[in-house]
């Protein structure tokens, strides 16, 4: 079960609508972000939600309902899991993406969180934009805010949810990812970022495994 989630992105409104703030912008377009306050901890913005008051938000028969929405396998008999975290933390690191495992080590140590108990929702550009993946482990693409937290936590054997934002057709990845969406893009980001929300609501309450195979590389538009 997930204890804590990172929302990688870099801080400050210049950056704010940049692809690789996709992370954060899947927290400002979920629900979590409506009922939980954050504060600043951990070099970051912190907040964290009770197990249960997350868990009901919905009866049983509607987390299966929207199961089916997400297809996931087996939505129809999910059980609640009987061991789960008493609470859930949130982290938006405001080291910039580079250097976001100074933050994110901070609260692993503090609340004494395994790897395999942490999911990092991030911009991937192995991905086109429309597509969101779910895995565990694995390569890092690249991308430096996962090097900076395997490179503190000491492993990559936590789990990811990746938004696809696309390569560019030119060389120039930097500036890439830290350009805005597009005009264009922007309606499918919204697609995008509702059904992921709703997702990661699901992973949070059932366990990440249920998203396992149909989110492992999900097309959404």
């Amino acid at each position: 079960m997930i204890e804590l989630i990172i929302f990688l992105g870099n801080h400050g409104k210049e950056y704010q609508k940049n692809r690789h703030n996709a992370g954060w912008l899947l927290w400002e377009a979920s629900q979590m972000a409506s009922y939980m306050s954050l504060q600043k901890k951990f070099k970051s913005q912190y907040g964290s939600i009770d197990y249960g008051k997350l868990k009901n938000l919905r009866s049983l028969i509607e987390w299966q309902e929207k199961g089916k929405d997400l297809a996931v396998e087996g939505s129809k008999t999910l059980q609640l899991p009987e061991s789960h975290p008493d609470k859930i933390h949130c982290l938006l690191p405001e080291t910039y993406m580079n250097r976001s495992g100074d933050a994110v080590i901070e609260a692993v140590t503090f609340y004494k969180i395994k790897p395999e108990n942490i999911l990092v929702v991030h911009d991937e550009l192995e991905l086109p934009l429309g597509t969101v993946s779910c895995k565990f482990s694995g390569g890092l693409g690249g991308h430096n805010g996962l090097r900076s937290i395997k490179a503190h936590v000491g492993t990559a054997d936590f789990w990811r949810l990746r938004i696809g934002i696309g390569r560019p057709e030119h060389n120039d990845i930097a500036s890439y990812v830290l350009s805005d969406f597009s005009r264009d893009e922007m309606p499918v980001l919204e697609q995008v970022l509702a059904v992921t929300s709703l997702a990661l609501e699901y992973a949070l309450v059932f366990g990440p495994e249920v998203l396992l195979p149909a989110w492992n590389k999900r097309r959404l538009t």
